[in-house]
């Protein structure tokens, strides 16, 4: 009796030391803290819009299912209904998602909660469009966020992450100069991770780069670019190192020098492989995030563990 009696105590004071332990082995937060190590070996793997092969575009289930496959950030977009409310949308129409016709903003959140998304194939499913909220709650403490198509809204949508408590999952990018950013958005530097795009075969691209290393020290930059003829890539990849990890989308061809999925499902090494070894690129965005944790687990890129729940 005296034992159990000692356990209680032990147990009541753990609980009562202030220290959460399951806050603390949150899988959101060991990837954010991957995140925020720019020597860190680990390339981290973004599902575009979840994983849309599993289920539609934008879905509850297609975040849910990059997160059991063990995807580090989800990327997804906003839009803003009739009424105000914040759901997942990519279109600013939802002929081509969803069993319904005309632009989102002309329908409101209780309507549009009657239509069923459309997979890849436009073929109608059960799924329906979830609100912000939904999938931030879904998301919380298992996975980081990029939302996308939000910048304008960004004063709404901070909001939802208050309400969520999902701040500090949540990253936020842009093609804006840096003064323009520090202007728009400037309240908000400190409560969510923000990342610059820049499009290396614009001539101030390199402009652009310095500044924000100076100016704000990013986490990571997305970087474009359309051929290996430019030689900027490897450039930055030099300036960068050991400073700010570097996101190259592998969509299509026209993002990252060709080397996107379509050449990755042909030749990884040519594809990935270059993105990672040649021009240091350590987040890559996928349409297809299995193939690519598959590959960085064969090449030893990655130890956050997966699946994750």
């Amino acid at each position: 009796m005296n034992k159990i009696i000692l356990i209680c105590i032990s147990l009541l004071l753990i609980g009562s030391s202030g220290v959460n332990v399951e806050a603390q082995n949150r899988p959101s937060d060991k990837i954010r803290a991957t995140l925020l190590d720019p020597s860190s070996a680990d390339v981290l793997v973004v599902a575009h819009r979840g994983d849309w092969r599993y289920a539609p575009e934008n879905s509850l289930a297609a975040i849910e299912n990059a997160i059991k496959m063990g995807v580090d950030i989800v990327e997804l977009d906003v839009a803003k209904t009739k009424d105000g409310q914040l759901i997942l949308m990519h279109d600013t129409k939802i002929d081509r998602t969803t069993t319904g016709k005309g632009k989102v903003d002309e329908w409101t959140l209780d309507s549009l909660k009657t239509l069923n998304l459309r997979n890849g194939c436009a073929i109608r499913t059960k799924h329906t469009i979830p609100t912000l909220e939904e999938a931030l709650l879904l998301a919380k403490g298992r996975i980081m966020v990029n939302l996308d198509k939000s910048y304008d809204i960004f004063d709404e949508v901070y909001a939802v992450l208050e309400k969520t408590g999902t701040t500090d999952q949540v990253i936020m990018k842009g093609k804006k100069p840096l003064e323009q950013v520090k202007r728009e958005f400037g309240r908000y530097l400190d409560k969510v991770l923000f990342m610059p795009i820049v499009d290396l075969d614009q001539p101030d691209a390199m402009q652009q780069i310095h500044d924000y290393l100076k100016g704000l020290k990013p986490v990571a930059f997305e970087l474009l670019y359309l051929s290996d003829t430019n030689p900027a890539p490897k450039e930055v990849a030099r300036l960068l190192k050991g400073k700010s990890r570097i996101w190259y989308n592998t969509l299509w061809d026209t993002m990252a020098g060709a080397h996107d999925d379509d050449q990755s499902l042909e030749n990884p090494d040519r594809g990935y492989g270059y993105l990672i070894d040649t021009l240091d690129a350590s987040i890559l965005q996928t349409d297809r995030p299995a193939y690519l944790i598959e590959y960085l687990r064969a090449k030893n890129r990655r130890d956050l563990k997966a699946p994750r729940e």
